[in-house]
C-alpha cells in the first residue's frame, strides 16, 4: 500500500497530493458535522460543492476549509458522454476517467465513504462502515442504477468477447462497442433501448447512427441490415426532434420496432428476446446486438425517508429543495432527483447554480430565492461523422435551442455542432464543470458568483 501511495504521489500533482491528505485526514477526523454534506462525486455533485463553496466566498460569507463534504467511495471519476465517442472510434476509455481524488481542491473535504442510511429527522446520514455523519445542508447527487440483471444473459453476453453483445453504458463495456461495430461484415445489427428512465435517452441512437455511418464510409453499408428496437412509441420524446429522426431513420434504410422492450438475450444461439406492448414476446436473431440495460433509482434511496414512492429524491421541480418543508435543508439535483426532465449532464449544468442559490439563500435567509429551474437539458444527437442534431428543450418537452436565432433550426445536422460534442463538451467539462464553473450554453438562472 505504501507503495502505491508514493507512486500516486509522483504522478498526481500537488492538487491530488493535497486532496489525498484531507482525505486521509477525513477518514480518521473526529468532527463529524458538516455545513453542506454533498453525497455523490459524479457531475452534479463535485460541480455543486464547488459552487457552494464559490457562493459563500463571493458573498463575503466564506466557508472554511472542510466545510462543504462529499462522500463517495468510488477510486475515479467518469465523464460518461465520452463512452459514445468511445463506442464510436473517436477515442479511448481511458481519455474520459481520472482518478477521483485528483478532482478535489483542499478546500473541499472528501470522504471516501458511501451512504447506506438517511435520517432527515436528525439531519445526519449513517455510512456503510457504521459512521454517522451530520450536516446543515444536505445535496443529494448519488446518480442512478443500472439494472444489468434486468435483462437475462446479458452479464453473461458483455463478458463474452465473442458474443456480439456490447453497451455504452459502462466504462468496461464502451471500448467492446467499437470492436463489435468495427468488426462486422455482414448480418443483422440491433440497437436497444428500454421503456421508462435512462441516462440520456438519446444515446442508445447515437451509437446507432454512428455504426451506420461507419458501414457506409466503409462500403459495408449494403450487407448490414440495422433495426432500432425501442420499448418508447416514438423515437424521441420531444416530436419535433422525433420528427426529423424518424424522417432520417426512413431515408437510411433503418428499420424500427417500438414498444419492443429487450428481456433476454441467447447469445450462443444469437437470439434476442422482446416483450410487446400487448404483453407477447417476438425472436429476433442478431449478428451485433448494442443494449441499453434497464436503469432506476439507487437502493439506498429507494425507500427512504426522502424519496418519493418510484424511488426518486422527492425536490421541487423550480428550487430543487426537497418537497416536504421539515426536509427544508436537503436539495438534490441530476440523476438521483425526482425532477421531470431527462437525465444529462446538460441539465446539471443548469440545475447546479439554481440550486447553488437557492441552498445558499435557505442557509442565508431561511427562504428560497427567486431563482428558478426551467427543465433545461440537452441531447447532443450524433447522426453520423461529421455531424450532429443539437436536441435542447425544457419542462412540457418544449424546444429551448440557444443557436436557433443564428444558425437556424436545430433539427439541421451540422458540423460545429459535432465538433462541440467530440472536442468543446469534453474539455469544458474538465477544466471548467468540475471546478464548478461551467454553466451550459443558455442556462436559465446566471449565478451571482460568476
Amino acid at each position: 500500500m505504501s507503495n502505491m501511495l508514493s507512486a500516486y504521489r509522483r504522478v498526481a500533482g500537488p492538487r491530488a497530493r493535497q486532496t489525498l491528505a484531507l482525505a486521509r485526514y477525513a477518514s480518521t477526523s473526529t468532527k463529524e458535522k458538516f455545513r453542506v454534506l454533498v453525497i455523490g462525486a459524479g457531475s452534479g455533485g463535485l460541480t455543486v460543492a464547488n459552487q457552494i463553496y464559490n457562493r459563500f466566498k463571493a458573498a463575503g460569507k466564506p466557508l472554511n476549509a472542510g466545510d462543504v463534504v462529499v462522500l463517495d467511495a468510488a477510486d475515479y471519476h467518469y465523464y460518461q458522454p465520452g463512452w459514445t465517442l468511445v463506442g464510436a472510434g473517436l477515442g479511448r476509455k481511458t481519455d474520459f476517467r481520472r482518478p477521483l481524488a485528483s478532482l478535489f481542491p483542499p478546500h473541499i473535504m472528501h470522504i471516501a465513504e458511501n451512504v447506506k442510511s438517511f435520517y432527515p429527522e436528525s439531519s445526519s446520514v449513517t455510512t456503510t462502515s457504521g459512521r454517522t455523519i451530520s450536516y446543515d445542508s444536505l445535496v443529494v447527487a448519488a446518480g442512478l442504477k443500472i439494472n444489468w440483471d434486468g435483462i437475462a444473459g446479458l452479464p453473461q453476453a458483455l463478458a463474452d468477447p465473442s458474443s456480439g453483445v456490447s453497451s455504452i453504458y459502462s466504462y468496461d463495456t464502451c471500448d467492446k462497442v467499437w470492436n463489435d461495430v468495427d468488426a462486422l461484415r455482414s448480418g443483422n445489427a440491433i440497437f436497444t433501448q428500454p421503456a421508462g428512465v435512462i441516462k440520456c435517452a438519446g444515446a442508445p441512437q447515437k451509437i446507432m447512427w454512428m455504426a451506420w455511418d461507419r458501414y457506409q464510409k466503409s462500403g459495408r453499408g449494403n450487407n448490414i441490415k440495422i433495426d432500432f428496437m425501442t420499448g418508447m412509441p416514438t423515437m424521441f420524446s420531444v416530436k419535433k426532434y422525433s420528427d426529423a429522426l424518424n424522417a432520417l431513420r426512413i431515408e437510411r434504410g433503418i428499420g424500427a420496432e417500438f414498444q419492443h422492450n429487450l428481456i433476454s438475450i441467447d447469445a450462443s444461439n444469437r437470439k434476442a428476446t422482446f416483450k410487446k406492448a400487448d404483453g407477447s414476446t417476438v425472436d429476433r436473431d442478431f449478428t451485433l446486438l448494442h443494449v441499453t440495460p434497464p436503469m432506476g433509482p439507487l437502493d439506498f434511496i429507494k425507500g427512504s425517508p426522502i424519496a418519493d414512492p418510484a424511488g426518486w429524491v422527492e425536490v421541487d421541480q423550480a428550487t430543487l429543495r426537497h418537497v416536504k418543508p421539515e426536509f427544508g435543508n436537503i436539495f438534490a439535483l441530476g440523476d438521483c432527483s425526482s425532477l421531470p426532465t431527462s437525465k444529462t449532464v446538460a441539465a446539471i449544468t443548469s440545475q447546479a447554480p439554481v440550486l447553488t442559490e437557492n441552498l445558499f439563500s435557505v442557509m442565508d435567509t431561511g427562504k428560497v430565492s427567486s431563482a428558478k429551474y426551467d427543465g433545461y437539458t440537452s441531447c447532443p444527437l450524433l447522426t453520423g461523422y461529421g455531424e450532429l442534431m443539437l436536441a435542447e428543450f425544457k419542462y412540457e418537452l418544449v424546444p429551448k435551442e440557444s443557436f436557433a436565432n443564428y444558425l437556424g433550426d436545430q433539427t439541421k445536422r451540422r458540423r460545429l455542432f459535432y465538433h462541440f460534442k467530440k472536442d468543446l463538451f469534453p474539455w469544458a467539462y474538465w477544466n471548467r464543470m468540475v471546478d464548478g464553473k461551467w454553466f451550459g450554453p443558455s442556462g436559465p438562472f446566471r449565478p451571482k458568483f460568476v
